[in-house]
């Protein structure tokens, strides 16, 4: 079954659900995920302040958050430079600056797995809770390519460079504690209690100034993007499409075995795919 996202119409309280849902890959984004999250949530900020939802709660389906991207769709496009490019720039980029520009309250209710594309989704969130058992990650180095320009500034804007850097380049995967302890989440709650815990922080924000948190959410906006990168400095970044590197590191998980770059032998690994 394709994998979808929706808005849940908000409820008597104001509150409004955005769901992934991509059965039998934890929710993991396809290319039509990453649109259809740009256009609901585009027209979501279409909306006047006075209409729509106060808050929103970002969750995945079935007690999974959402488990990267949809790898087997990869060898469509990722080993032309340009289609490549179109991936990250149009496609991925578009959604998550249209979470970011979001003047309305985004709560991530994390279960299970984020990591790749759903740790820049929940970064893009407000306020983030997760389970005791949820990790985070971007272990994209094990599938030999690095994560995009753009998708770098909106994550080290929230977890900060030194965290990125263990993550990208450990390729680490990080459990609950850790990833409260570099302020990648907000809290952490049993596993149990999460979706209420959601809850109860999105009607916390729903009974207070609809302006105040828009201005406070644009300012802080302002102030995260006051140093950003061109198209022109981000263009060479994508020159790595055809590599072998990226050829295999995608090959090897669409084959169900470990990766070989180079002379390095592959640890055996139960993570989560990116």
């Amino acid at each position: 079954m394709a994998g979808h996202v929706v808005l849940l119409t908000a409820d008597g309280h104001g509150i409004a659900r955005l769901q992934f849902s991509h059965p039998g890959k934890l929710n993991a984004l396809s290319v039509q995920m990453w649109r259809d999250l740009r256009a609901l949530v585009e027209e979501l900020n279409a909306l006047p302040a006075a209409q729509g939802p106060r808050v929103i709660i970002v969750q995945g389906d079935g007690g999974s958050f959402v488990a990267g991207a949809d790898i087997e769709e990869f060898p469509d496009f990722r080993f032309d430079t340009d289609t490549l490019a179109h991936y990250h720039e149009e496609v991925v980029a578009p959604a998550l600056n249209a979470l970011l520009d979001c003047e309305r309250p985004l709560v991530a209710q994390i279960e299970g797995a984020c990591v790749g594309g759903g740790l820049e989704i929940a970064a893009c969130c407000d306020i983030r809770l997760c389970g005791e058992s949820s990790r985070f990650g971007v272990p994209i180095a094990k599938l030999g390519f690095p994560m995009a320009p753009l998708e770098i500034e909106i994550v080290a804007r929230v977890i900060g460079e030194t965290c990125l850097r263990e993550l990208l380049l450990e390729a680490r995967v990080l459990n609950a504690t850790e990833a409260h302890q570099r302020g990648l989440v907000t809290r952490v709650v049993p596993d149990a209690q999460v979706a209420a815990e959601a809850r109860r922080s999105a009607e916390a924000m729903a009974v207070l100034s609809p302006q105040a948190l828009r201005l406070n959410k644009r300012a802080l906006r302002q102030f995260g993007r006051a140093h950003g990168s061109s198209a022109d400095e981000r263009a060479p970044h994508y020159a790595y499409a055809p590599s072998a590197e990226h050829r295999e590191g995608l090959a090897a998980f669409n084959e169900k075995r470990p990766a070989r770059f180079g002379s390095a032998t592959p640890p055996d690994t139960d993570e989560p795919s990116p």
